[in-house]
């Protein structure tokens, strides 16, 4: 006779105690989403969870000093002009002459 889906879920839930099993929950952007599916589809891995599940354990298996560089997240290096540094540098000087002018003003 089959179990009935109460049944299952009781089972189910028995199972995942015994195991230590913890949901992890992730939202990501379509960018990522992307990029998980490209993974998967590379090593024909069909569930996200397995995908995620291989990628933890073989990145922790490089070690720390391997694994960190891949973990570090990407920084855009911010490059300034030269007449975008001598337009801050005037709106900075007025603004400073601007202050002192309402300092003498109020004494």
């Amino acid at each position: 006779m089959a179990l009935t889906q109460q049944q299952r879920d009781e089972k189910r839930r028995e199972k995942a105690i015994k195991l230590q099993e913890e949901d992890l929950r992730l939202k990501v952007r379509p960018g990522t989403k992307k990029a998980l599916a490209d993974l998967m589809e590379w090593a024909g891995i069909e569930e996200q969870g397995e995908a995620l599940t291989l990628m933890i354990h073989h990145l922790h298996a490089l070690g720390s000093a391997k694994a960190r560089p891949l973990l570090e997240p990407p920084r855009h290096k911010i490059v300034l002009s030269e007449i975008v540094v001598r337009k801050l540098e005037m709106a900075s000087r007025r603004e400073a002459v601007r202050i002192c002018n309402e300092g003498e003003a109020e004494e």
